[in-house]
């Protein structure tokens, strides 16, 4: 019934959408595209966001993945590489513009005409192995809900906060609302406003929202390179046997492969 659509922005310099302010798009683009910025978000994406999304015990999902036509050659065929291992990935190579609208229009122009599940994550995030079965679920449970509102949200508050390095992944767990990436939004046929239309921790003031407390649905990751300020707390320790065979059953996250991409650095 149906239709799930993520949405991810891979260095995409848009107009707006980052905490962090350039005075120029140039300049925007000298940070999104240098060379130490862009090791560490391949090694990130490829641990932890496209690992959760290749174990997804529902594969019935569209990921898009947005990023900036001035993009260096070689990093966008690396991103295609990349891409590539993910059969549900659509690569959009866009110039710049106004980042709320052009997300808008990227998951407008995938959509079909039955009602849409619409997540986004960043591209250091990570979800749950069930996070696509699980939210079309209650999205069915919730089906009345959601036929009489042109937007809902479903929240699943309950995940990790995890780094990568080359030890091995530091995390902590951690309960929070409204937060990317375990938050999606429900449009209903033919709706034009998106998940991307909206601040996602005031998505409340706007739609009716169901909060879960299934636990560990969502990594979200952190590194040197945060926009949006997260860190990892004293809480923080490398996670032991015990951990990673957590991370590698809920997240498919393999702690081997994070040791192995941080370790071949430089």
């Amino acid at each position: 019934m149906y239709q799930v659509i993520g949405l991810c922005r891979f260095s995409y310099p848009a107009q707006g959408g980052f905490q962090t302010e350039h005075d120029s798009h140039e300049e925007r683009t000298r940070f999104l595209y240098a060379d130490s910025r862009m090791d560490e978000r391949f090694r990130i994406f490829e641990a932890f966001t496209l690992a959760t999304l290749k174990a997804q015990t529902d594969p019935d999902f569209t990921l898009l993945v947005v990023t900036g036509a001035d993009m260096p050659p070689h990093r966008l065929a690396q991103l295609r590489a990349l891409l590539d291992t993910l059969p549900q990935a659509v690569l959009r190579v866009l110039k710049p513009g106004r980042h709320r609208s052009v997300m808008q229009q990227v998951i407008n122009d995938a959509r079909d005409r039955r009602p849409c599940i619409q997540f986004r994550m960043d591209d250091d995030d990570g979800v749950a192995c069930d996070f696509v079965a699980k939210t079309r679920a209650q999205a069915a449970e919730a089906a009345p809900l959601i036929a009489r509102n042109r937007l809902t949200a479903i929240d699943f508050t309950r995940g990790h906060i995890a780094q990568p390095t080359a030890v091995g992944i530091l995390a902590e767990p951690t309960a929070r609302q409204y937060w990317v990436p375990s938050l999606s939004v429900v449009a209903r046929a033919g709706e034009a406003l998106t998940v991307m239309n909206f601040n996602h921790v005031k998505l409340w003031q706007f739609m009716p929202t169901i909060t879960l407390h299934d636990p560990d649905m969502f990594v979200r990751g952190i590194s040197d390179w945060n926009d949006s300020g997260v860190r990892s707390g004293p809480a923080a320790a490398l996670l032991d046997r015990a951990g990673e065979t957590l991370f590698r059953r809920r997240y498919g996250i393999c702690a081997d492969r994070v040791r192995a991409l941080y370790q071949a650095r430089g």
